[in-house]
């Protein structure tokens, strides 16, 4: 991290605080596994849609084939 000299003017605090805010890595770590997470619930719910359709069609043909060979 850069160290800037100021002094003590407050907009040089100001620059020293937003500068100490976007370079701070503690918190990066929790970002990237919670975006990680995103996109894997977004992937399986949009798996899960075209699994439940393939799976519907299944269940209604092989209802159709109890139904006719029942009658």
């Amino acid at each position: 991290m850069r160290r800037y000299r100021t002094g003590n003017n407050l907009l040089g605090t100001a620059f020293l605080r937003v500068h100490g805010l976007l370079y701070r890595e503690e918190g990066q770590d929790l970002v990237e596994y919670a975006l990680a997470v995103a996109v894997i619930a977004l992937a399986v719910t949009a798996g899960m849609q075209s699994i439940a359709s393939g799976l519907n069609d299944v269940f209604t043909t092989i209802g159709s084939t109890i139904s006719s060979a029942t009658t």
